[in-house]
C-alpha cells in the first residue's frame, strides 16, 4: 500500500502527541514504546521506522511539547495590548485548568523534576524549550515597558512554574486552587496587572 507524501510526517506527529501526554503524565522513565504506539493506532515495529531509540523519542517529544506550549503562550499573549496579554497568560498559567492538564500542561512543570536524571539531549531539549519561552515571556514584557524584561521573564516563569508543581502536590483541591489564586493575585499586583 502507497502512502501520500505526508503520511510519513502525519504519522510522526500522532506519535509524538501520544508520547508527549504520556511523558507529561507519567514521566520520560515510566512510558512505553509498545504502549505509545498502540496508543498512536500503529503497531510497535513501525517506531523504528521514526526513531532510533527510546530517548530519541523522550527528546523529540520534549521538543513537541515545548513547540504547543509556545503556540498556546502566543495565542495568549498575540492580538491584544502587551499588558493586557500578559495578564491573560498568568490567569490561564495559574489556573485550576492547567493544574490538573497534568498530560496536556506545561512541559516546564511536567517534567522539571524528572530532566536531571535524562539524557544531555533530552535536557538540552528542555533547556532549548525553555530558553524560547523565556524569549517570547520577555518580548512581551520589553513591548509593555518593563525593564530589564529577560531576568523578570525567569522570575515570572519561575513562579508560575513553581505554583503550578506546589499546587499539583496538594492533596486538598480547595488549597491548591486558594495557592493558584494567591500567587495569580500577587505575581500580578507585582506586575501592576491588576485591572487586565
Amino acid at each position: 500500500m502507497r502512502y501520500g507524501n505526508g503520511h510519513k510526517r502525519e504519522t510522526r506527529i500522532r506519535i509524538l502527541k501520544t508520547a508527549a501526554d504520556a511523558v507529561r503524565a507519567d514521566g520520560p522513565d515510566r512510558i512505553g514504546v509498545a504502549a505509545v504506539m498502540r496508543q498512536a493506532g500503529m503497531t510497535h515495529g513501525g517506531f523504528y521506522a521514526h526513531f532510533d531509540s527510546k530517548d530519541a523519542l523522550v527528546e523529540a517529544s520534549i521538543k513537541h511539547m515545548f513547540d504547543e506550549a509556545l503556540a498556546r503562550a502566543q495565542k495568549r499573549l498575540d492580538g491584544r495590548p502587551p499588558a493586557e496579554g500578559l495578564a491573560a497568560y498568568v490567569d490561564t498559567y495559574l489556573s485550576p485548568a492547567h493544574c490538573e492538564a497534568r498530560a496536556h500542561g506545561c512541559p516546564l512543570v511536567a517534567l522539571a523534576s524528572d530532566l536531571p536524571r535524562q539524557s544531555e539531549a533530552c535536557r538540552e531539549a528542555y533547556a532549548t524549550g525553555m530558553r524560547r519561552l523565556v524569549q517570547a515571556l520577555a518580548g512581551r514584557l520589553a513591548a509593555a515597558g518593563y525593564p530589564d524584561p529577560e531576568p523578570l521573564a525567569r522570575s515570572v516563569l519561575s513562579e508560575l512554574v513553581g505554583a503550578v508543581s506546589l499546587a499539583r502536590c496538594e492533596t486538598d483541591a480547595q488549597r491548591a486552587n486558594a495557592m493558584l489564586a494567591d500567587v495569580r493575585r500577587l505575581l500580578k499586583a507585582r506586575l501592576g496587572l491588576e485591572q487586565c
